[in-house]
């Protein structure tokens, strides 16, 4: 073959293949336009979203092509801040928003102007509870039928959140939502806790795009185990540092600078506070407010708050008072120096709380500063279980003791009054405490049986979607409501498959219960 007939079978190869190039290519054109795959919103049952289709133009040349970049999705329009507050070990009647002796100020400015609910359920333990919260699921059904610390290999109790319960963090993650978490977490298995890992079961793997606060069931608040997102960290340096208010400053900060930058995308918070489980950590002015008002014993304390609940109609007006268990010993069967030991522990607690709710409030007046509060679905649940009667029959300077069957008598206590509260201890008080505060029902945390182990206050404000200002609900529902709520309010379907597997969360919403008893609302 000559070289002028080489040339000619090249040129003629190159045309043929050319021309096949520009054939496949509309030829996949043609079928990809007449597969019309949804766009990312249209495929709200699933999760992770898929990315949409290629709407663009290939062409043979770049002149005859058209880019098509994939957008960003966005969050539905007018979709809410979201910002979720859960205490820890709160009972029912401790919150002056629901009856109880310790002044929660900033509660009660939200209840005002918003909705009070009085049958709000836990499910008596911290773990479990925040499990069945985040992922809107049944806490057995999401492995966690336990706190992570006990978890054992047997289904229901492994602690090992599935791959198929997707959070609502990385629900609204997906949906165009910036995401954060701060304060206390409790849902990683206790041996992925270290600084090797593995992280996908930590805050970051769960759908939060940054976290500040601690891993475990409880730290000390002076002192805390901090972790900002997959990092282990030591505490500020400041001789007046306490966990509460660096959880509320980094709160406020992480808000701000996300409203700064990314003004029209919605945020979702979720602010677990360390407070009130035990340790009881206070500064000691918070701790002083309260000297002399629990002298009279856990016995009439219970009676008044039972008082305060009826005026206030937070309970039936023909509920009965729950009588003392007769393994609580009654008030006056102590000796002076017992009562004067259980007093204090009481004012420290109160301290605790009181102190809690002003950090609390300066998160949601940062947030009202913005000009976002009225676009701010809030939920503020008063307690992830009833309030704990860990501290045993006479309390302890250091809980510890009590979890490793270590008696510690009010003498030895005695000795350490004056530092409850403070640095120098790891405190908790009295269960009958526990049981007086967990008004009017019986028991405490721990005792899924009866309510004073799940059943916990809740408030919820919205800006003026919520007419009824003030009011009071009294529907039965759960803590894994709070998910489908959230979903509905901002107008997003549940994803019913996770990593494709199927796995469709609890309902019903809370917002559908309003909408049926004396409650007007606008969604969007």
């Amino acid at each position: 073959m000559t070289d002028s007939h080489k040339k000619d079978s090249l040129y003629a190869s190159l045309k043929l293949t050319s021309g096949a190039i520009a054939f496949l290519t509309a030829l996949t054109l043609i079928f990809s336009s007449l597969l019309h795959l949804p766009a990312w919103a249209d495929y709200g049952d699933k999760l992770p979203l898929p990315q949409p289709s290629f709407q663009g133009k290939i062409g043979i040349t770049y002149k005859e092509s058209q880019p098509d970049f994939p957008k960003p999705i966005k969050a539905p329009e007018n979709a809410p801040n979201v910002l979720l507050v859960l205490l820890d070990d709160v009972g029912f009647g401790q919150t002056s928003t629901f009856g109880g002796l310790i002044d929660t100020p900033n509660l009660d400015r939200l209840a005002e102007r918003g909705l009070r609910y009085n049958q709000f359920h836990t499910t008596a333990l911290c773990s479990p509870t925040r499990a069945a919260l985040l992922t809107g699921r049944n806490h057995h059904s999401v492995s966690t039928g336990v706190i992570t610390e006990l978890a054992t290999g047997y289904p229901g109790y492994t602690a090992i959140l599935p791959r198929s319960a997707a959070t609502i963090a990385e629900v609204l993650r997906d949906y165009g939502y910036n995401t954060a978490a701060f304060g206390k977490w409790h849902n990683t298995p206790d041996y992925e806790t270290s600084a090797a890992g593995p992280f996908d079961r930590w805050p970051t793997g769960l759908g939060f795009e940054y976290f500040y606060g601690f891993l475990g069931g409880d730290t000390n608040q002076w002192s805390p185990a901090l972790v900002e997102n997959t990092q282990h960290i030591q505490k500020p340096n400041r001789p007046d540092y306490h966990l509460t208010p660096d959880l509320a400053d980094h709160a406020i900060k992480w808000i701000r600078t996300q409203q700064a930058i990314a003004p029209d995308k919605p945020f979702f918070t979720y602010f677990a506070t360390g407070a009130t489980h035990a340790p009881h950590h206070a500064p000691k002015e918070w701790i002083d407010k309260y000297k002399g008002k629990f002298d009279r014993g856990w016995d009439k304390l219970r009676e008044d708050i039972f008082a305060r609940q009826l005026a206030l109609g937070v309970i039936p007006a023909d509920t009965k008072l729950t009588p003392r268990p007769v393994e609580l010993p009654a008030w006056d069967s102590l000796t002076p120096t017992e009562q004067k030991v259980y007093v204090r522990q009481a004012e420290v607690f109160a301290g605790f709380l009181s102190h809690t709710d002003a950090q609390i409030g300066r998160v949601i007046d940062a947030i009202d500063q913005l000009g976002e509060l009225d676009n701010t679905l809030v939920f503020f649940i008063a307690g992830d279980n009833g309030a704990s009667a860990e501290g045993g029959l006479t309390g302890s300077v250091n809980e510890l003791k009590v979890f490793n069957d270590v008696a510690e008598s009010p003498q030895e206590i005695l000795a350490a009054l004056d530092d409850l509260g403070g640095p120098k201890t790891f405190n908790h008080f009295h269960a009958a405490w526990a049981w007086a505060v967990d008004s009017p029902f019986q028991w405490t945390k721990q005792i899924a049986s009866h309510f004073g182990g799940t059943r916990n206050g809740l408030v919820v404000a919205w800006g003026d979607r919520i007419k009824d200002r003030g009011g009071l609900r009294s529907q039965f529902h759960h803590v894994i409501d709070i998910a489908p709520t959230i979903m509905e309010a901002v107008g997003i379907e549940e994803p019913e498959v996770v990593n494709l597997l199927y796995h469709p969360i609890t309902k019903p919403s809370i917002l559908r219960c309003l909408a049926i008893v004396a409650f007007t609302i606008k969604v969007g």
